[in-house]
């Protein structure tokens, strides 16, 4: 099992540097930020951009796994987007990993509505499969020519290419079954915040869902070794609430065949509100287990 944490983009740069230098001396083994131009409810707070964030913490950190929950083709093309994540890569000394998906829609989804109206569920899929494909094409070929429904790239060169190859892991976000046959197909990782439920059992319950239809989708592309993430923002309670809680997430995530946990570092007040103290905790006395069981040493 390997832990992540998740940095939101809302800090001056000067408050966020410690949480980032924090995360890799805590031991965690990812660190995370969204990829949104606003996100929920702290849509009219402070939001800074993800790459301009993610450059910053890979030339702060020597060691820990960075990557963005999640990309999406709300407001990302795949050409212009290539020129940040191959920088992302190369800056960070192969340390960066991708998370990809569909992007939310609805009245409720800022990334959407910032731009007007977002095409309709079917058409969002069929957008999501060429955003994916595109993106692969252009981080493992020298040059692409591509012409799809939502995408042209006409002559795109994409030197010098990544550092990891043959490309940068992606992490591909998937509930449904359309996105998780793109994620057992392009994915290196998949990731699921599974449904929102009232109770945590329930949440759970449909964690457990995904699962077995990712299992499904794997077995459809003949494929095996994927990891497996569960990021815990939609669970109804928050999973860093005290450190017993934080345990049971890690034991229930990996009963389910979970090899990765994502929870959001804690917050002041409102959304992930809980306190920092108990992050320190889990550093001091959950997170060597965790490396003590992998056979993997921390410096």
């Amino acid at each position: 099992m390997r832990a992540g944490i998740v940095i939101l983009p809302e800090y001056r740069w000067r408050d966020a540097e410690p949480k980032w230098r924090a995360a890799e001396e805590y031991g965690f083994d990812h660190a995370w930020t969204f990829d949104h131009l606003g996100w929920s409810s702290l849509v009219d707070g402070p939001w800074f951009g993800t790459v301009p964030t993610l450059t910053a913490a890979a030339l702060a950190t020597s060691r820990i796994e960075l990557g963005a929950l999640v990309a999406s083709p709300n407001f990302r093309h795949p050409v212009s987007f290539v020129r940040e994540l191959t920088a992302l890569d190369d800056m960070s000394n192969g340390r960066f990993t991708l998370g990809v998906g569909a992007g939310g829609a609805g009245a409720g989804d800022y990334d959407t509505t910032v731009f007007g109206p977002s095409p309709g569920v079917a058409r969002r899929g069929t957008r999501f499969r060429e955003f994916v494909e595109l993106l692969d094409a252009l981080l493992t070929s020298d040059t692409v020519t591509s012409e799809g429904e939502f995408y042209t790239a006409v002559n795109a060169h994409s030197a010098p290419g990544c550092v990891q190859r043959p490309r940068m892991p992606f992490v591909v976000a998937a509930n449904g079954p359309r996105a998780m046959r793109i994620a057992a197909r392009f994915g290196q990782g998949w990731i699921t915040t599974g449904t929102p439920s009232e109770t945590l059992e329930q949440w759970w319950e449909s964690i457990a869902q995904a699962a077995r239809r990712f299992d499904e989708a794997l077995g459809e592309q003949g494929r095996r070794d994927v990891r497996r993430f569960v990021q815990t923002d939609a669970a109804p309670v928050y999973s860093l609430s005290s450190v017993e809680c934080y345990r049971e997430f890690l034991g229930r995530a990996g009963e389910l065949g979970f090899t990765d946990v994502v929870a959001p570092w804690p917050r002041r007040e409102g959304v992930f509100a809980g306190s920092e103290r108990v992050l320190e905790a889990v550093a001091a006395d959950v997170l060597p287990d965790l490396h003590t069981q992998s056979g993997v040493r921390r410096p």
